[in-house]
């Protein structure tokens, strides 16, 4: 027997200048039996989030959608940069770092979790990625290695669990360099976790491990990835509905709606997500293709 719980309502709106950007205040909730049992949340039909996008705690979110109900997920989560055993984030060292945007953090999240409590939450966010994959989809996820207190964190710790098949590197073009005593960081790396069915889209098995793009210069979101690389992981696969849970300031989507494709983004940031919707509405590329 499945009883709902009258105090729980479900209050997604739309704002009225954006009505493609949704806002969840509360998730309906339902429970299983008894009330003391953990909680299930009703899934939303997934046609009523297609090219939306939706601000929101990522792991509640998802958790109101239904399973094996997208094809794709492009994303790259905050790094926990200020958690650095390194304090460069933190003291300015180099004189640099006063002028980077990470400095400050994310508009409502500060980036500096304890690393165990940031593995796990990376860890739920993946498994209910998991669960929303169809059984021929795959995850996108971009990552960044790091060594904190002489020990790499290769992210093993995050996607052990998970079905990795390949590691794609992203070989970035240009940067610069905080810390005189380091090489200049030019990479990162894309695990590609897919379910038993995936397969790439034809030809595109043709394309090496190495990709090679410039960073996103003109964004004012902290931590951006470039349209060409998310156009790189959508354009390979034949998906159709296409997921990112860090939506940030919009890049998967203008490279889904480019492809033709649909999108589904999630972000925590009013602020981003904002920004999201007119990054999209305003795309050159997108306006062109609708005009033909």
């Amino acid at each position: 027997m499945i009883k709902k719980k009258t105090a729980s309502i479900d209050k997604t709106r739309s704002t009225k200048k954006n009505p493609n950007f949704q806002i969840k205040e509360n998730l309906a909730e339902y429970f299983v039996g008894n009330t003391d049992k953990p909680k299930v949340f009703r899934p939303y039909k997934i046609e009523t989030l297609l090219n939306k996008i939706i601000c929101g705690d990522t792991l509640e979110v998802m958790k109101s959608m239904p399973s094996e109900s997208v094809d794709l997920i492009v994303t790259s989560p905050p790094y926990n940069l200020k958690n650095s055993t390194g304090n460069g984030m933190k003291d300015g060292r180099g004189g640099k770092w006063k002028n980077a945007a990470l400095v400050k953090g994310y508009s409502h999240h500060d980036d500096n979790m304890p690393h165990d409590k940031y593995v796990e939450w990376q860890k739920n966010c993946l498994r209910e990625m998991m669960r929303l994959l169809k059984n021929d989809g795959a995850i996108f996820y971009n990552h960044k290695w790091r060594v904190q207190d002489g020990l790499l964190q290769d992210r093993q710790d995050i996607v052990g669990e998970f079905p990795v098949r390949q590691i794609i590197i992203w070989r970035r073009k240009g940067g610069i360099n905080f810390n005189a005593g380091y090489f200049l960081p030019t990479y990162e790396v894309i695990y590609l976790i897919a379910k038993p069915k995936f397969v790439l889209a034809p030809k595109a098995n043709a394309v090496g491990d190495v990709w090679e793009f410039v960073q996103e210069m003109n964004n004012s979101h902290p931590a951006p990835f470039p349209i060409a690389l998310a156009q790189r992981c959508i354009e390979s696969t034949n998906a159709q509905i296409i997921l990112d849970p860090f939506m940030g300031s919009g890049t998967t989507a203008v490279a889904a709606r480019r492809l033709a494709r649909n999108y589904i983004g999630i972000d925590l940031s009013p602020e981003y997500c904002e920004q999201a919707e007119k990054r999209i509405k305003n795309d050159k590329f997108q306006l062109g293709l609708e005009l033909k």
